[in-house]
């Protein structure tokens, strides 16, 4: 087999490693802003929810997390009576999205809280409500802050995406074993995969930028 044989294969996996990164990465934007603004709330009992979220999900392995919703909620699922056995898609996604939220959301707090104390003020001055000031005047000036950091957690979130080869999902890192079982030809095998991950870490790039060209609009004047 030439290395051109193997490229049928290997981009079966990349289209799913792809869908992973796609779904995961919106999922954990929301899971981001969620717990990001939930830790900021006046709310007692949402701030400490937001809090125990972002800590347990920061400070354990994603690979744990992975392997407790395949192989540990279907075991609990069962000693309460419900069915909680995810198929290995939705397994992927969760464990990225709740991975990736926790690690945003910490990015969405600061850029919210590094907002100049002063449009609080002026705020306050105008009898605007905490809503209208969240809405209308942090978040349009904190969202363009947390573009850079969100280019690097997405990033980080597709290379994460190899280890759902582990629970039999078949992305890029799991088809490139199997033809590295069956041909036993590493070099050209794990090179074409380097070259593929790369591929598409740059076209994430290339939209994370044009997206944070969109919102840059909103960036202060001298800013």
């Amino acid at each position: 087999m030439t290395w051109t044989d193997y490229l049928p294969v290997l981009w079966e996996g990349a289209w799913v490693t792809i869908q992973l990164t796609f779904w995961s990465t919106i999922f954990g934007a929301l899971l981001s802003f969620a717990a990001g603004l939930g830790k900021l709330s006046s709310n007692r009992a949402l701030r400490w929810l937001s809090v125990a979220y972002i800590e347990v999900f920061r400070g354990t392995s994603l690979l744990v997390q992975l392997f407790w919703l395949y192989f540990a909620l279907p075991l609990v699922g069962e000693a309460i009576g419900v069915n909680l056995r995810l198929p290995p898609v939705v397994a992927g996604i969760l464990a990225l999205s709740l991975n990736i939220g926790a690690y945003g959301a910490e990015v969405v707090r600061g850029a919210v809280q590094a907002v100049a104390r002063s449009q609080y003020e002026a705020a306050k001055a105008l009898n605007c409500t905490r809503r209208q000031t969240l809405f209308r005047i942090a978040l349009p000036q904190a969202i363009p802050e947390m573009m850079p950091p969100f280019d690097n957690l997405a990033i980080q979130n597709l290379k994460d995406t190899a280890l759902v080869s582990l629970i039999s999902l078949a992305d890029l890192a799991m088809r490139a074993e199997q033809l590295r079982n069956y041909t036993q030809d590493s070099p050209t095998i794990y090179t074409l995969v380097i070259l593929m991950y790369f591929g598409m870490a740059l076209v994430l790039t290339a939209l994370m930028r044009l997206l944070a060209r969109g919102v840059g609009r909103w960036r202060p004047a001298g800013r």
